[in-house]
């Protein structure tokens, strides 16, 4: 049987009686891009900390690569690029850089780092000059000093640019098509969209729903139909064939339906008037909302 790059088997973490996480099962394999998706709250950070080593669970078994988080970090066989890491003040890009590559057995060639990370143009700068974009590709090559094969990222472009951005997934799609596995926790809905193989929405520290961001969209009702109100009631707009979950904004709904044609025949049949009639895909971050509410 093929070893998950990463396990979580029935883990939970408490403080005191808060339950932070309540036995959250996932796996993940080598070579995936996965994003970790959930309001604030829903037990990302915990679980990611856990995945770290940097709380220990309160039960149920987590591994990294057939051993333990610590074991993994202590190798560089595992790498994270958290957005609140803070940075070593007083010192310049290549020598923080320089630093981190000592630390682990086999890590990456320094000049590759600093080029993959598109640090060559600072590297005498020092760490407290740097605008937050290029703070955040710092964090990056020091994620991946060690090599890693498991590497997490937490908001990985906030304070990027649009340009930015671009470039640094193109940079997580090729690291990652060496066989590494990438989580990603964002708040950007697109950047799950564009770059996830695979979307694992979580709420109350447990999964909610896990696959493709197609079938993510999918599982939330496929498409929309938009339409103004008007004067007349919303009553039984739930009933229509297809439609899975009613929006109401303002004077306009939203109905997801996974039968648009059905929902459409069925609107018209049983109103005079629709007006301002839109029919649209329904996008991730419509689709993770339904599916968290």
């Amino acid at each position: 049987m093929t070893q998950h790059a990463v396990s979580f088997q029935c883990v939970t973490k408490t403080f005191g009686s808060v339950r932070a996480v309540g036995g959250l099962d996932l796996t993940l394999d080598r070579g995936e891009t996965v994003a970790l998706l959930g309001a604030n709250g829903a037990g990302k950070s915990t679980s990611i900390s856990m995945l770290l080593g940097l709380l220990e669970p309160t039960a149920g078994q987590l591994s990294v690569l057939g051993g333990s988080p610590n074991q993994a970090v202590a190798e560089g066989r595992i790498g994270a690029m958290l957005q609140d890491g803070g940075l070593m003040p007083g010192v310049t890009v290549g020598a923080l850089v320089s630093l981190a590559c000592r630390i682990y057995p086999s890590p990456r060639p320094v000049k590759q780092l600093l080029a993959d990370a598109d640090l060559i143009s600072i590297a005498s700068r020092r760490t407290d000059r740097l605008s937050g974009g290029q703070a955040q590709r710092l964090r990056f090559a020091l994620a991946i000093a060690g090599n890693p094969q498991v590497l997490v990222l937490d908001e990985p472009t906030a304070a990027m640019d649009v340009e930015s951005r671009r470039a640094f997934w193109t940079t997580i799609r090729g690291y990652a098509a060496g066989g590494r596995t990438v989580l990603f926790a964002t708040h950007y809905m697109e950047e799950a969209d564009e770059n996830a193989d695979r979307i694992v929405v979580i709420a109350g520290g447990r999964v909610v729903t896990d696959g493709t961001p197609t079938e993510i969209k999918a599982a939330a009702g496929g498409r929309s139909v938009r339409f103004t109100l008007g004067g007349e009631s919303c009553a039984g707009l739930d009933l229509l064939p297809g439609v899975r979950v009613v929006e109401v904004h303002g004077g306009t709904v939203a109905l997801r339906t996974t039968d648009v044609e059905a929902t459409v025949r069925a609107l018209f049949a049983t109103r005079d008037q629709v007006p301002d009639l839109e029919v649209g895909g329904a996008d991730l971050e419509d689709a993770v909302l339904a599916l968290t509410r």
